[in-house]
């Protein structure tokens, strides 16, 4: 095996061992893999989706039977009353913003229970830059609940501070650049249960990028009204190259299509281009790879703790979403782990990344991601923002085999690179 990459005895070695102590959760990780394939399977089944489905349309895309069988497979694998499924969401930022627009009008007031929002939706909400166009410039007042210290929902805190008032409660599920645990479909339900007996016609919205078929469940159904996220993460099946959807309760994903096209057409018109037989082939894989990201993730955990290194989540750690985060202390470290990232990487291996000021951030980013499709993190990827404290956040893996290649790669970069002592 070793005859096509150099890897060091003693990196092997730390591999096996790794191998050896996450085989347990790797068997669990199928398990959850299969329901949600089988789920999958059904919602295609229940649309009746078949060959004229992915014919192409142009112009305003009057009657396009592929888009509306797509947004039911969706529907129906997320749980979710409806769903709106379309290439044309650049990015999962993109269907959030949509959501919030959509929903939200002047006046109204958002809260935020997991603290503050991914840094490229702070703009859309008036937090950074010159607000041109924001939630802010449109009168919509945003309000927070900080998280605890151990990163987990304040709970006695968002029951006091949802109040009538409160048109929407926000909750971003996964970790971003933050060491903060991700949250589980459970402590969704939680949050959403609160809410509605503090504010019963309040809308409970999630940002669930990284969390698709990771458990058994979606957000919308554990009380979740509505929900986004991006196709080039878990529910495109690396095989989607854009996208993005919105789904929850039917009357708002009604008015987000008006924000996505224009009040009084909503979804009857976009035109999909031919775009239909890769997000339907991405939905149908979805399952399988967001279980194979998984897995390396899990790999990746259990290989750097042996290596002496902190990471969240730990290997036997139940799971909410795909990201990794392996703490490694000082920048040279974290350049050479993601410098190795690369170098698995099926598209750019001979790429050598380096820190760059990326738009939307505070910081300089790093950032590993030779991907087929650009920027699509259901691939193997990793990136941080260079400050402390130097952790890479590190998530996909289109099939395990280079997934754990990737992160053995990684521990080797460090090791060339005097980052890793043995």
């Amino acid at each position: 095996m070793n005859q096509f990459f150099q890897l060091d005895p003693y990196i092997e070695q730390a591999g096996r061992k790794a191998a050896a102590l996450c085989a347990g959760q790797l068997q669990a990780i199928d398990e959850t893999t299969e329901y949600n394939q089988r789920k999958m399977l059904y919602a295609f089944a229940q649309a009746g989706v078949s060959e004229s489905h992915f014919a192409a349309t142009t112009g305003y895309g009057y009657g396009d039977r592929g888009r509306d069988a797509l947004d039911k497979v969706y529907a129906t694998a997320f749980g979710a009353q409806d769903a709106l499924v379309r290439h044309n969401f650049v990015s999962g930022t993109h269907a959030l913003t949509v959501a919030l627009f959509g929903v939200l009008r002047p006046g109204d007031v958002m809260l935020s229970v997991t603290g503050m929002p991914y840094d490229t939706l702070r703009g859309v909400i008036g937090l950074t830059g010159d607000c041109a166009g924001s939630l802010k410039e449109f009168g919509i007042r945003y309000e927070q609940v900080d998280l605890l210290p151990d990163g987990t929902p304040d709970y006695e805190e968002i029951r006091r501070r949802v109040t009538p008032a409160v048109k929407m409660v926000y909750i971003q599920r996964s970790r971003g650049y933050e060491l903060r645990p991700s949250l589980f479909v459970e402590d969704l339900e939680r949050i959403a249960r609160i809410a509605k007996e503090q504010a019963p016609g309040c809308i409970v919205m999630a940002d669930n990028c990284y969390g698709e078929f990771v458990q058994r469940e979606e957000p919308v159904t554990r009380g979740v009204d509505l929900m986004a996220g991006s196709l080039i993460k878990n529910p495109g099946g690396g095989v989607a190259p854009t996208g993005g959807y919105i789904a929850g309760r039917a009357d708002l994903v009604e008015l987000c299509s008006y924000r996505l096209t224009t009040p009084g057409t909503g979804r009857e018109i976009g035109a999909t281009l031919g775009q239909n037989r890769e997000l339907f082939m991405g939905a149908f894989h979805a399952p399988h790879v967001t279980g194979e990201a998984l897995k390396t993730a899990v790999f990746a955990a259990a290989l750097f703790e042996v290596l002496g290194y902190e990471v969240t989540p730990r290997y036997c750690d139940p799971r909410a979403d795909i990201i990794q985060v392996v703490r490694l202390g000082d920048e040279k470290s974290l350049i050479a782990f993601c410098q190795g990232v690369q170098k698995g990487a099926p598209v750019d291996s001979f790429v050598t990344p380096e820190p760059w000021d990326m738009p939307g951030y505070d910081n300089q980013v790093i950032m590993a991601a030779g991907a087929f499709t650009l920027g699509a993190s259901i691939e193997l990827s990793a990136d941080a923002p260079l400050r402390e404290p130097y952790a890479a956040w590190m998530q996909g893996g289109l099939n395990f085999h280079s997934g754990k290649l990737g992160a053995l790669l990684a521990a080797q970069s460090m090791l060339e690179q005097g980052a890793l002592k043995r």
